[in-house]
């Protein structure tokens, strides 16, 4: 059913502005996560071809640098442009490598394009300032230099916003990059290489590798003394071993990691208000996001209204082929993924947990599995201290504000909470209590470019998004002068 569009996508390495094979030949299969089909053998990358990366992203490294801040803006902006004329080909691209329903993957490409947009406009505002030391009455000047060559690696869950969220800041700051994308999503990221060729990012500027070999292949990269950001979206185990081989070349690191969010309903909110929130924190790509909703705590007073809805909603949603009409549910990226769903399910089950809807895997190929709302969910469950990555939304009641707060904070994770209240003074007391970096006040949806995008604790170190995610790829340099 789409032969014809993946006909036309790249499947090999994009290094210098040049498609070349994997030095040693090697491939790996992408999968349709729908049919478990086969859809394309993309060449998957080598040290080797992890440094000519690095030497094609370092020789165009002065040059990208020297250009105007407005030069630059000028062909993100057109970036934009192109991504959005093609959003149609782009959003059917990520629903059949990543399975998400195609409204979704559409909402995705607008997101993903936005980044470009925003950072064409923040590129020119990398301002610094003029200061008198008062003791020497020397002038002390500020400015910010691009931090040099940048390592990105993105995930599978987002795999157009994920990149351009790096790679647009990275731009306008006049760094220079090298891509990982995610084995399950490569498609994406090489099919967006001649949309920025035409867009004029000249070539080294922005290379993509996609890899099998990830560990050794991003370790070499942080192992060259020209990487000076490694940029990251990931797994909280995976930013930690990152972390510590950018620590040998104390390269600057920027990690979003891990999540498990709690999605609090108190007895005034507005409990319709509160539902749909609710299924876009929880459901906007399947729950296969960090910043999903993972532990919902709704008020012993309007539990049983909540639920109920909840449960009318989720069982609603039409679950299939992401590319079918209608489609609001599509199969998870892996089997590994459906099956520690169904593990995480099974467990709050046998602990007590009653399923109101879904928990049950269909029939038939595809990583498929059903939206499901889960009540009367154990303390002890493992869903509530892992992140689920999938459609199931476990619920447990509270009674006093203090004692949700103490809930809700109970976590390793930092990363994003969602509370609905009709209170705003409430609203903004919690909020300032709970430790997230990041709170849906009365929103289920926190994503935006203009927005720092970012977590405390094991959730990560930086930001993404805003001036913020300029800031990440630029160093600040200090010119001591008297006149």
């Amino acid at each position: 059913m789409y032969d014809n569009l993946l006909a036309n996508v790249p499947t090999d390495l994009w290094i210098g502005g040049k498609w070349r094979k994997s030095s040693d030949n090697e491939c790996f299969d992408v999968i349709d996560p729908a049919t478990e089909r086969t859809i394309a053998s993309v060449a998957s990358a080598s040290v080797d071809d992890a440094k000519a990366a690095v030497d094609a992203a370092g020789d165009a490294f002065e040059a990208w640098a020297a250009k105007k801040p407005r030069e630059r803006g000028e062909i993100l902006r057109k970036a934009f442009e192109l991504i959005m004329r093609d959003q149609e080909r782009l959003a059917k691209l990520i629903t059949i490598e990543n399975g998400k329903a195609l409204p979704d993957s559409r909402a995705e490409v607008a997101y993903a394009a936005e980044f470009f947009r925003w950072f064409a406009e923040e590129g020119v505002r990398n301002s610094g300032d003029m200061r008198i030391a008062p003791a020497s009455g020397a002038r002390i000047l500020v400015h910010h230099k691009p931090a040099g060559v940048a390592v990105l690696v993105t995930p599978w869950n987002f795999p157009a916003a994920m990149a351009t969220r790096k790679i647009g800041p990275a731009l306008a700051a006049g760094c220079t990059v090298v891509l990982k994308p995610a084995s399950e999503t490569p498609l994406t990221m090489l099919a967006l290489m001649p949309i920025l060729e035409e867009a004029g990012v000249p070539a080294g500027v922005v290379n993509v590798i996609p890899s099998r070999r990830s560990g050794r292949v991003v370790d070499a990269m942080l192992h060259d003394m020209r990487v000076r950001v490694i940029s990251f979206t990931g797994s909280t185990e995976v930013g930690r071993k990152l972390l510590h081989s950018a620590a040998d070349n104390i390269i600057r690191p920027a990690m979003e990691l891990g999540g498990n969010a709690p999605f609090i309903v108190f007895e005034d909110a507005d409990i319709d208000a509160a539902i749909e929130g609710a299924m876009v924190a929880k459901m906007r790509n399947m729950g296969e996001a960090c910043t999903a909703a993972n532990r919902f705590y709704v008020h012993e007073k309007v539990h049983d209204a909540f639920a109920a809805k909840l449960k009318d909603k989720m069982g609603g949603l039409k679950m299939g082929n992401g590319l079918d009409d209608g489609v609001m549910l599509g199969p998870l990226v892996n089997a590994e993924g459906r099956d520690k769903v169904i593990e995480l399910v099974d467990d709050a089950v046998q602990k007590g947990a009653r399923i109101l809807v879904g928990g049950k895997t269909p029939d038939g190929p595809g990583f498929f599995y059903p939206a499901t709302v889960l009540t009367n969910v154990s303390d002890s469950a493992t869903m509530l201290r892992e992140e689920i990555f999938g459609p199931v939304a476990s619920i447990q009641t509270f009674k006093t504000e203090d004692e949700v707060i103490k809930r809700a904070n109970d976590t390793e994770y930092g990363l994003v909470a969602y509370l609905y209240t009709g209170d705003l003074k409430r609203g903004m007391r919690v909020s300032e209590k709970l430790d997230f970096g990041m709170i849906g006040l009365n929103r289920g949806l926190v994503s935006d470019p203009a927005a720092p995008f970012g977590g405390m604790k094991q959730s990560g170190i930086g930001r993404e998004g805003a001036h913020e995610g300029l800031m990440e790829f630029l160093e600040t340099q200090y010119i001591s002068t008297n006149w």
